[in-house]
């Protein structure tokens, strides 16, 4: 077993910095950018709908194939990796620049402007973060020791939603692309002093090139792990997607509290990343999951009952819905690289297998946005309305939806994981 003390304070800012550029650019993207195009330019919700998930479905086929380049990127080298991922964070910059800097603004310009710029931007995004996941699962360890290597990437991921959502939302678009431009660019040279993968794993990374792309998919844990992560990650992505429409019509918030709204959302996420490294050393990595997935569900529910003029209570179901999304940052990936660990595949396929895990994960915004979008305008909700009747199908989508999905995950966890007669890896 690797100890704790071998991940240090140090090694999590040097490997984990590249995660707040990626997150910065993430929040924007399928949070601020749907709302700015629907509401300032007049895209409607069901064009934009559509957009979002022909551009994420064909960037997340193409997850599994970018997984398999970097596994032979570090069967190549250490230093053919970084090149890589310098080269995916430049055509990131400009691909997420010109989304925010459109220079049409007619509603169907706008719409294929933003299509295909989405398409690249979304290729450059997956592959830097997938280069950058493989590299923390090959660097190995017990089960704390891969949470704290998640929680530092996601932790610092975080402070990049909360930059992003602060100075998306107050200070512009101007100073969001600059501090972008910078963070990518010191994430980057911090990831080049990060620790690197074991010397067992560079060697065993030889092998990947006759590790065929479905090989991840031939295992049973994963697909049973990969199931609970779709379902779960849908149940989070439609809020995400439907929050600022939520406070803007459902609650009549100023963008004061839109702002302060999102910042104490990932900020509490951040916060909770130790105590669910605690939970984690008392309960397991699964049993951990499935107490976050349960507070999730109460906390949905109870937002449900809120309506106009509630602003302060939403604020205490943000700091609360938070803290359960720290659960779902630092724990799955933790328990994928004790499966890659477990199958043998560490150092031969984790890029392989990370292809597939952010093929999930894209296909979870894809249908949150291209699903819950034109699903709401076609049961009579329009960004604006003070309708009761389009108002409460807004709370269903955004509050008593993501509860029965996250519900249904919880119980797919628990039956794959938990339970135990369920088979399952001794690590988790």
């Amino acid at each position: 077993m690797t100890s704790r003390s071998a991940f240090s304070t140090q090694d999590g800012w040097r490997y984990g910095l590249l995660g707040l550029p990626l997150a910065f650019c993430a929040l924007p993207l399928y949070v601020l950018m749907p709302n700015l195009y629907a509401r300032q330019w007049g895209v409607s919700l069901a064009a934009l709908g559509a957009v979002l998930l022909a551009a994420r479905l064909l960037d997340a086929v193409l997850d599994p194939w970018l997984g398999r380049i970097c596994d032979r990127l570090f069967a190549r080298s250490i230093g053919a990796v970084l090149a890589f991922g310098a080269a995916a964070a430049v055509l990131l910059g400009l691909g997420f620049s010109a989304i925010f800097l459109p220079p049409v603004q007619t509603p169907d310009a706008l719409l294929a402007w933003a299509g295909g710029w989405l398409v690249l931007t979304y290729l450059a995004y997956s592959a830097l973060a997938v280069a950058h996941q493989s590299w923390g699962a090959m660097l190995g360890g017990d089960a704390l020791k891969r949470s704290r290597v998640v929680a530092w990437r996601e932790g610092l991921g975080l402070v990049g939603v909360v930059l992003a959502s602060v100075v998306g939302n107050l200070f512009g678009v101007s100073l969001m692309l600059t501090l972008l431009w910078l963070a990518l660019g010191l994430g980057w040279w911090a990831w080049s002093k990060a620790p690197r993968p074991t010397r067992s794993a560079q060697k065993d990374a030889v092998v990947a090139t006759r590790v065929s792309l479905w090989h991840p998919l031939q295992q049973s844990p994963f697909r049973r792990l990969l199931a609970v992560f779709m379902l779960n990650g849908i149940a989070s992505a439609i809020p995400a997607t439907l929050v600022l429409f939520f406070v803007q019509d459902r609650l009549r918030g100023s963008e004061a509290l839109q702002s302060a709204a999102l910042g104490l959302y990932f900020v509490c996420a951040a916060l909770s990343m130790p105590l669910w490294l605690r939970a984690v050393a008392r309960l397991g990595l699964a049993r951990s999951w499935a107490v976050g997935m349960g507070l999730s569900v109460l906390v949905f529910l109870w937002a449900s009952q809120l309506g106009a003029g509630d602003g302060t209570l939403f604020l205490i179901v943000c700091a609360l819905s938070g803290a359960a999304l720290g659960s779902d940052l630092a724990l799955p990936g933790a328990m994928l690289a004790g499966l890659i660990d477990d199958a043998g595949d560490r150092g031969r396929a984790d890029g392989a297998y990370f292809g597939w895990w952010n093929f999930a994960t894209k296909l979870n915004l894809a249908l949150a946005a291209g699903l819950a979008l034109p699903l709401l305008g076609w049961l009579g909700y329009a960004p604006g309305t003070r309708d009761a009747q389009a108002l409460q199908v807004l709370t269903v989508a955004y509050c008593l939806l993501p509860c029965v999905l996250k519900t249904g995950a919880a119980a797919l966890l628990y039956f794959s994981f938990i339970q135990p007669s369920a088979a399952q890896p001794l690590t988790l």
